[in-house]
C-alpha cells in the first residue's frame, strides 16, 4: 500500500543510546539525536488487561517513514523515538517486505516530556 508524500507531515527524531564522556572523562549511557525525518503517525489507544486482573492504559503509536540507509539498521534496544516532546521505546520494526520504499516503526510511549 503506497503512502502519498502529503501524509507524511509530522516531524520525528530516532535518537541513538550512545557512550558519551563528559568533561571530567567519566563514561555514561545518553541519549543522542541520531536521524530526523517526517512521518506518518497513526496513533490509538487500548486498555490492556495484565495477570493481576488490573487495567492499565497504554499509548501505542505507530509511525510510517520513508525507507532511507540511515534507518536500516534501527532496532528496538539502541534507539527510540522522540515525537512531540515524548519519548517512545520501539517496540517493533517492520521493513515492510524489505521493498525499500517505507518503515514502519510501533512504539510505545515511555515518558511524557522526556524527549531531551
Amino acid at each position: 500500500m503506497e503512502r502519498k508524500i502529503a501524509r507524511f507531515n509530522e516531524r520525528l527524531t530516532v535518537q541513538k543510546n550512545e557512550v558519551v564522556v563528559d568533561k571530567y572523562g567519566n563514561h555514561k549511557n545518553a541519549w543522542t539525536d541520531y536521524f530526523t525525518c517526517y512521518t506518518y503517525a497513526s496513533t490509538y489507544q487500548y486498555d490492556k488487561e495484565k495477570e493481576a486482573a488490573t487495567t492499565t492504559e497504554e499509548q501505542t503509536i505507530n509511525f510510517e517513514v520513508r525507507y532511507c540507509p540511515e534507518l536500516a539498521s534501527l532496532d528496538s534496544t539502541h534507539y527510540r523515538v522522540a515525537f512531540h516532546g515524548d519519548s517512545y521505546d520501539i517496540q517493533s520494526v517492520d521493513m515492510m517486505n524489505y521493498q525499500r520504499k517505507t518503515i514502519r516503526i510501533v512504539c510505545k510511549l515511555a515518558k511524557r516530556g522526556g524527549a531531551s
